[in-house]
Formats: C-alpha cells, structure tokens, sequence
C-alpha cells in the first residue's frame, strides 16, 4: 500500500477556488490510479475524482464536473485537486485515495489518506 498526505484545505468564500495536494510515499506512485471522495456529516463517503496511472484519463460526477480538476505529477508523487466556482454543498472533508482500479465507490480504493477539511462559506 501507499501512505498519502492531504493539503491545501481551508475556508473559502462561494465562488472561490482551492488546490488540494496529496502527496505519496513509495516509489510505485505511477502503478496506482487515484482519486478523490469527500464526505459530509452524516452522509456517505461520495466520488468526487479520479486519474488514471499515466493521467490520460480523468472521471468527474455530474456535481463537480466543470469546476474541479484532477491531475497528477508522477515524479513528484502527487495527485491535485483544483476546485473552483466552489459552493457550500461542497463543505466536506475531502479524501485523497489510490487503488489498482478506478471506481466511484469506496470498496475500489486501496490506501487512503486521512482527509482534509475545505469549508465553503455563503
């Protein structure tokens, strides 16, 4: 497995942007797809991104597509979260996770980090 390290959280007003890092141990970073889920008091644990290896490939939901941006830098071992036209139902705290495969459910991840928080204020 891969041990993974958010940054970049905080409060920010509506309409506001963010850049959430995530940086990685090991030297397999480039074997592993990665993503991004977020999670909100008392609700479950929602997709928010995805990359694939080489970052040819990147999946959104319908709730953030157009506004966040997934990418990755191999040779710094970090995947990137850029948010922008944020919104306070994007209050959460915010995942940074790898597995082998893409998924947009929990159960397809393998390593994840321990969450940052990002606040949108109205």
């Amino acid at each position: 497995q891969v041990q993974l390290v958010e940054s970049g959280g905080g409060l920010v007003q509506a309409g506001g942007s963010l850049r959430l890092s995530c940086a990685a141990s090991g030297r397999t970073f480039s074997t592993y797809a990665m993503g991004w889920f977020r999670q909100s008091p008392g609700k479950e644990r929602e997709f928010v991104a995805a990359i694939t290896r080489n970052g040819g490939s990147t999946y959104y939901p319908a709730s953030v597509k157009g506004r966040f941006t997934i990418s990755r830098d191999n040779a710094k071992n970090t995947v990137y979260l850029q948010m922008n036209s944020l919104k306070p139902e994007d209050t959460a705290v915010y995942y940074c996770t790898a597995g082998v495969n893409i998924g947009t459910t929990i159960d397809y991840w393998d390593s994840w980090g321990q969450g940052i928080q990002v606040t949108v204020s109205s």
